[in-house]
């Protein structure tokens, strides 16, 4: 059931079906294309306060403030900045100052810094507040919480805030992992949602709106084009690195489990041109780890023994150390990342010995629950770990069910 809102999706029509012969692709438009094109009237006229960062862009990679800031029917007056900074170019957790925006002369006002959302002073003198950001599909990603939060100071203010949508980069039909425990929520994970959670941000805030109480006037300018079961790479869409070390589409397919390791004392490969495809540390044996995680016969993903070396990684892990371990390879779409996790941490744990600890507030926010690093301390097995995850999944994608956008 909605609470007192209005969640209106504006726009979005069909997409020209590719010739016979051609390739399965679509022409995909993003929400600040179709806002332009079909929706103007939510901003003609409007003090407009825009969130984004460097994925903020259209099929031609012009910046979303740059066509708002020249369209002579808007009238954009301010920008906020998430985690990583406007340009994307700040490392995890770095405060991000107020600053001014060289190519518009408007103030970039930081929501990742003493403050997680748009102070009434912010706000002061905006009519609507957009968001447009990529996500990557990952609960544990802070840019849907900083959707989150804005959303909250949107409609405490009464602004209506308008979400122009984007794809999830790693498909909207298949959902993993385990649902967040609320007596773990953080900025890092808000809500009860999936480690995979299978939706867009237009979706995910009309989730928000309807289930987890956010009370703001919602408009939702959806993708023209995209269906649940596209990854990014069927879009067309050009790839900006959504974060410093979210460098490809592999990336993010493989961070919904692999993300788990940044509690652990094993590198992620933060320094590399594959972070988050592949985990190691200079104690491990590669080829014997990649030997028994290949014997679990997980579907969609293989492992092959992998030595690399951090160059400043933002964790500081092993700087200019040769680091073993092993390389997730041959990823399908649908692969289970989140539980496949689940064994390689039960693995790496049991050949990393006396060299394994944890950061434990940093698991315990990340799985969203104190289960699961306690269960891999008892010796469970990863079936056992992973046995209540089914019936979670089932639950959530019939709670999302009325808030899906896309075919």
């Amino acid at each position: 059931m909605f609470v007192a809102a209005a969640l209106v999706l504006t726009g979005c029509g069909g997409a020209e079906a590719p010739a016979a012969d051609a390739p399965a692709q679509r022409t995909v438009r993003p929400g600040i294309e179709v806002l332009l094109a079909d929706s103007l009237h939510l901003v003609s006229g409007r003090r407009v306060g825009l969130i984004t960062n460097q994925t903020g862009i259209d099929r031609e990679r012009r910046s979303s403030i740059d066509r708002l800031a020249e369209h002579p029917s808007v009238e954009l007056v301010a920008l906020f900045a998430p985690e990583h900074g406007i340009r994307g170019d700040q490392g995890e957790g770095v405060t991000i100052d107020t600053e001014v925006d060289a190519r518009t002369g408007l103030p970039i006002h930081s929501i990742y810094t003493f403050t997680l959302a748009p102070t009434p002073e912010m706000l002061e003198g905006i009519d609507v507040l957009l968001f447009d950001m990529q996500d990557i599909g990952a609960r544990y990603y802070t840019y849907v919480s900083t959707m989150a939060y804005a959303m909250r100071a949107a409609g405490e203010n009464s602004i209506p805030f308008l979400v122009l949508d984007r794809p999830n980069p790693i498909r909207g039909d298949v959902v993993h992992g385990n649902v967040l425990d609320p007596g773990f929520a953080t900025f890092v994970g808000m809500f009860p949602v999936p480690m995979r959670h299978g939706m867009t941000p237009g979706e995910l805030a009309r989730l928000y709106v309807g289930e987890f109480g956010i009370d703001v006037e919602l408009h939702v300018v959806p993708v023209d084009g995209w269906e649940r079961s596209d990854t990014f790479v069927e879009t067309a869409l050009p790839w900006v690195a959504p974060s410093l070390n979210m460098p490809s589409f592999e990336s993010a397919l493989a961070y919904p489990g692999t993300c788990l390791f940044e509690a652990t004392p094993l590198s992620v490969g933060r320094g590399t041109e594959r972070a988050f495809q592949w985990v190691g540390a200079p104690w491990l044996d590669g080829a014997a780890l990649a030997a028994t995680l290949n014997g679990y016969g997980f579907a969609g993903v293989r492992f092959e023994a992998a030595t690399f070396t951090p160059v400043e990684p933002s964790d500081g892990k092993f700087e200019g150390v040769e680091v073993h371990g092993v390389r997730l390879v041959e990823m399908t779409s649908d692969f289970d990342a989140p539980r496949v996790a689940v064994a390689m941490l039960v693995e790496a744990r049991r050949a990393s010995g006396a060299e394994w600890t944890w950061n434990v507030a940093h698991i315990d926010r990340l799985a969203g629950t104190d289960e699961l690093r306690l269960g891999i301390d008892a010796g469970l097995e990863p079936a056992r770990l992973t046995a209540a995850w089914d019936a979670q999944l089932q639950a959530f994608e019939q709670l999302r069910a009325p808030y899906l956008i896309y075919p």
